[in-house]
């Protein structure tokens, strides 16, 4: 990892150390254009950010702590058509909404793993665990760029606005692939970049920590997809975050003949 990426990693890392510290205070930053400078009791800066974009009935049936931790931008699983029995893994959990909403989607015989690499964000989703009564939830620490499990064992991978904060996305695709089993399948929400922006007017229109400067465009979002062995890739918008910077639904399959890994020339 070079220098500025590692320096990208922790910039990210202490915005989401102090998000979850101040959550546990009653006051809470977010992800968004004046994201962890203005202490609130719920991380919305706006609409286009938080917990405002999950339903009242989903909102309501968890710890509030878990909705103010919330820094999305959209409800992954609401778009991942999430099954009784599934095993789903969270790719930057944070707060564990997300988690703890799949935890009642696959039921007591799924399973729902929460990644993330901020402890103060671990600390704060094992409390919310705990005060939701979920049983069949795990939280793991580490980085979406390597995440601590076995090959080809979780059915779904979800993930809220996380994956344009990864230095290193190409790798943040291949774990999702090698975790799946054949017939696995994507579905996240990401902030994603029209084609005709470059990366420097992406950064123009917000920092790394703010979810915008980091995003793929359409285009290299699917080609980073298919590259790790994806099939059937449907980037869908769903609202505006910045001047041609969207909000995004991403779908994608691991084929049902796959390995844990994409086939590569011999």
């Amino acid at each position: 990892m070079t220098d500025q990426s590692s320096d990208l990693r922790e910039s990210v890392r202490r915005n989401y150390a102090a998000a979850a510290i101040q959550v546990t205070e009653g006051a809470a930053g977010c992800c968004g254009s004046d994201c962890g400078t203005t202490p609130r009791t719920a991380v919305d800066i706006d609409e286009n950010f938080g917990s405002a974009l999950y339903t009242s009935s989903d909102r309501d049936s968890l710890p509030a702590e878990a909705v103010a931790a919330s820094l999305g931008c959209g409800n992954p699983t609401a778009v991942a058509e999430l099954r009784e029995g599934e095993r789903v893994l969270d790719l930057g959990s944070g707060g564990g909404i997300d988690v703890l909403l799949s935890a009642r989607r696959v039921g007591p015989t799924g399973k729902a793993y929460g990644l993330d690499m901020t402890d103060e964000m671990l600390a704060l989703a094992l409390a919310n665990q705990k005060k939701a009564g979920a049983t069949n939830v795990e939280f793991l620490k580490g980085t979406i760029e390597a995440v601590p499990l076995p090959a080809a064992t979780i059915d779904v991978v979800i993930s809220n606005c996380v994956i344009n904060l990864s230095t290193d996305k190409p790798a943040v695709f291949a774990e999702a692939f090698r975790v799946l089993v054949p017939g696995g399948r994507v579905g996240v929400l990401d902030v994603v970049a029209d084609d005709a922006l470059s990366p420097a007017q992406r950064a123009e229109r917000g920092d790394y920590v703010g979810c915008i400067a980091g995003a793929l465009s359409f285009s290299e979002y699917r080609r980073g997809l298919e590259a790790a062995g994806f099939t059937d890739v449907e980037i869908t918008p769903t609202h505006a975050v910045a001047d041609g910077m969207h909000s995004a639904v991403v779908r994608a399959t691991k084929p049902a003949a796959a390995s844990g890994a994409p086939a590569t020339d011999a």
